[in-house]
C-alpha cells in the first residue's frame, strides 16, 4: 500500500488517521448519547404506581446495546455510555476539540474523569478554560495535561477535588489479569496505610530464608504472596540444605474459609496420556502440567457428562437443575451468554432460555441443558425485565449459541465458549419428546380442575354475598325515605321520638355506587346484650 510513499507522506497518513480516529470517537459517543436520552425517557416513562423493582434504567438499556453492538464488556460498556453521557452535556466545547482531531480519546476521557465531582453550574466555566488552555497547545506530555486538570478543578471548585480524594477510598480493589504462559498480574488499589503494610510484610517474608536461597528478591515477594494465599504466615527457603529451619517449614496463619477453584480438563490431560491444556475459572487456559499440579495437591475431581434430556419427567418438570446439569451447563459456555460479557459462568444465573411454565410444566420451558444458559445478574435482569418486542429476545439453538435480538432488531450470537476449547463437551441434542403418560396427565388436569372450582367458588360465594346486602341497603333506604314521606304528609313538623332520630335526616340516595362494600361487623360487647 505505501511502496512508493515517500516519509513525509506516511507521517502525513500518521496524522490524518489520528484526526480521524478521534472524529470517530466524537460521532461515536454523540451517537451513543442521542441513544441515552432516548432509553431515559422510555424507562421514565413506566407505571408510577410500580415500586421500581423490575425496573431497567435508561443508562442499563444503553449500556447493554453499546455492549453487544461493540461487543465488549459490561464494565468497558458503562466507562464509554459515561464519557458519553459527559461529553455531550458537561464538556461541549473538548467534544469539539475531539472531533476537530485536537485532542485524543484518552485525552478526553481523562478530562471527562477528572471532571466527575465539579458542580453542574460551574461546569461551563471548566470546559471552557481546559479547551482555551488546550488550543493553544501544539504538543504535551500526559502530565501536563493531568496537572491541568488537577488545577482548573481546584480553582473553580475546591470542594470538587476534596470530593475526590474522599471518595477514593471506595474504588479500592484487587484484579487479576491473564498474561502468558500460565502467569497472572493482580493489581490493587488500596489505601496507602494498607499498600505500604502490605510491601513489607512481603519484603519481610522474602528476607525470611536463609542467604542460600537461589531465588530473588522479587521471586520470593511473588512467592509471598502465593504463600500468603494459601494460609502460611512465612515462607519456605528453597535452598539444598536439609538442616535450614526455612526449607520445608511454613508458619500457618489465621484459619480461613475453604477456597474453591474450578479447573476443567480431559481425563487424558489428568492421566498425562495428552498435553491438551485445561481451563482455569477466572484466569483462562492453562498448561497440562499445571492442570496436573493442581491436582496431584489433592483436589476433588469430578466427572462432567452430559445429562440425558429424558432422564426423566420428574427432573425436566422441576425448576432447580441438576448438580449434574448445572456443571456440565456452566462448563459448556464458561462466560455469561450475553454477548462481550465475560463474567464467570460460575458465578452466574443459570436461565431457562424459555420461560419455566411454574402453573403447567408440561406446556414448555423444561429444564434441559439445551434450555439453560448461564447469565450475569445484570444480564439476566435485562432479559427478564426488559423483554418483549420493544426489548430483549433471546433464542438457544441445538449446540448452544444464544441468539439475542436487541430492541433495535440486531441479532447477536454467541457461541458457547468450553464446546470451542473441549471437544469432548459435545453440543446439545434435540430434546426428545417426553414419554407420555395419560393417567399422571389426568390426575393432574383433575387436579388443577378441582383447584380452579375451588377459587371460583369462593369468589362466586364472596359475591353471592356482596349481592344479597347491597339489595338488602336498598331496600332498607327506600322504607327509611318512606317513612319520611308518610311523616312529612301526616305530621308537618319533625319527629320528637328519642328512638327514631333517623326520620328526620334528609332523604337518602335509593341508588348504590359499584364500590359500596357493607360496614364491617364489630362483635358485641355489652354483657346486657342477648347471646343472639
Amino acid at each position: 500500500m505505501f511502496e512508493s510513499s515517500s516519509p513525509d507522506e506516511l507521517v502525513a497518513v500518521v496524522e490524518d488517521t489520528r484526526r480521524a480516529e478521534s472524529a470517530n470517537h466524537a460521532r461515536r459517543t454523540g451517537a451513543i448519547a442521542a441513544l441515552l436520552w432516548e432509553r431515559t425517557a422510555e424507562a421514565e416513562g413506566h407505571d408510577p404506581t410500580d415500586p421500581g423493582y423490575a425496573l431497567i434504567t435508561g443508562f442499563s438499556r444503553t449500556c447493554a446495546e453499546v455492549g453487544a453492538a461493540m461487543n465488549i464488556t459490561p464494565h468497558l460498556a458503562r466507562q464509554l455510555v459515561g464519557h458519553a453521557e459527559a461529553l455531550d452535556t458537561r464538556l461541549p466545547r473538548i467534544h469539539a476539540l475531539l472531533a476537530d482531531g485536537k485532542i485524543s480519546w484518552s485525552d478526553a476521557t481523562a478530562i471527562s474523569t477528572g471532571t466527575d465531582y465539579v458542580e453542574a453550574d460551574l461546569m461551563p466555566t471548566v470546559d471552557a478554560e481546559l479547551a482555551e488552555k488546550i488550543s493553544t497547545w501544539d504538543c504535551w506530555s500526559r502530565r501536563r495535561l493531568l496537572n491541568t486538570i488537577d488545577t482548573t478543578v481546584h480553582d473553580a471548585d475546591p470542594e470538587a477535588a476534596k470530593e475526590r480524594r474522599k471518595t477514593a477510598d471506595t474504588d479500592r480493589r484487587v484484579t487479576l489479569k491473564t498474561q502468558p504462559n500460565g502467569m497472572a498480574r493482580i493489581d490493587g488499589k488500596l489505601t496507602a496505610p494498607a499498600a505500604v503494610l502490605f510491601d513489607q510484610r512481603l519484603t519481610a517474608m522474602a528476607r525470611g530464608v536463609c542467604s542460600e536461597d537461589p531465588r530473588t528478591l522479587d521471586q520470593r515477594r511473588a512467592d509471598a504472596m502465593a504463600a500468603l494465599g494459601e494460609g502460611h504466615a512465612t515462607l519456605a527457603c528453597a535452598c539444598e540444605n536439609t538442616d535450614c529451619p526455612t526449607r520445608t517449614t511454613q508458619a500457618a496463619g489465621p484459619a480461613t474459609g475453604r477456597v474453591v477453584i474450578n479447573v476443567i480438563a480431559s481425563a487424558e490431560t489428568l492421566t498425562g496420556t495428552s498435553e491438551a491444556p485445561g481451563y482455569l475459572d477466572g484466569y483462562g487456559v492453562i498448561d497440562a502440567a499445571q492442570v496436573r499440579d493442581l491436582a496431584d495437591a489433592g483436589a476433588l475431581l469430578r466427572p462432567t457428562t452430559r445429562p440425558e434430556p429424558h432422564a426423566g419427567a420428574d427432573e425436566l418438570l422441576r425448576h432447580q437443575p441438576s448438580a449434574a446439569a448445572t456443571r456440565w451447563v456452566r462448563c459448556r459456555s464458561l462466560t455469561c451468554s450475553f454477548p462481550g460479557c465475560n463474567r464467570s459462568a460460575w458465578r452466574a444465573d443459570l436461565d431457562h432460555t424459555v420461560p419455566f411454565d411454574h402453573r403447567h410444566p408440561f406446556g414448555g420451558g423444561w429444564t434441559l441443558t439445551g434450555n439453560l444458559d448461564p447469565k450475569c445478574r445484570e444480564h439476566h435482569r435485562l432479559k427478564t425485565f426488559h423483554t418483549g418486542p420493544d426489548g430483549w429476545r433471546n433464542k438457544q439453538h441445538h449446540d448452544g449459541t444464544i441468539e439475542w435480538t436487541s430492541p433495535t432488531g440486531r441479532v447477536y450470537r454467541s457461541t458457547p465458549d468450553g464446546a470451542e476449547l473441549f471437544p469432548d463437551i459435545a453440543a446439545c441434542a434435540a430434546p426428545a419428546p417426553l414419554p407420555r403418560n395419560r393417567h399422571a396427565e389426568k390426575t393432574r388436569r383433575t387436579l388443577l380442575a378441582r383447584a380452579g372450582m375451588a377459587a371460583k367458588r369462593a369468589t362466586n360465594i364472596e359475591t353471592q354475598q356482596l349481592n344479597h346486602a347491597r339489595a338488602q341497603e336498598i331496600d332498607l333506604r327506600q322504607w327509611r325515605n318512606e317513612v319520611r314521606r308518610r311523616l312529612h304528609l301526616l305530621k308537618g313538623t319533625p319527629s320528637t321520638s328519642p328512638y327514631c332520630t333517623w326520620v328526620n335526616d334528609p332523604p337518602e340516595d335509593p341508588t348504590i355506587t359499584a364500590d359500596w362494600r357493607p360496614p364491617p361487623q364489630t362483635p358485641t360487647t355489652d354483657p346486657d346484650e342477648p347471646p343472639f
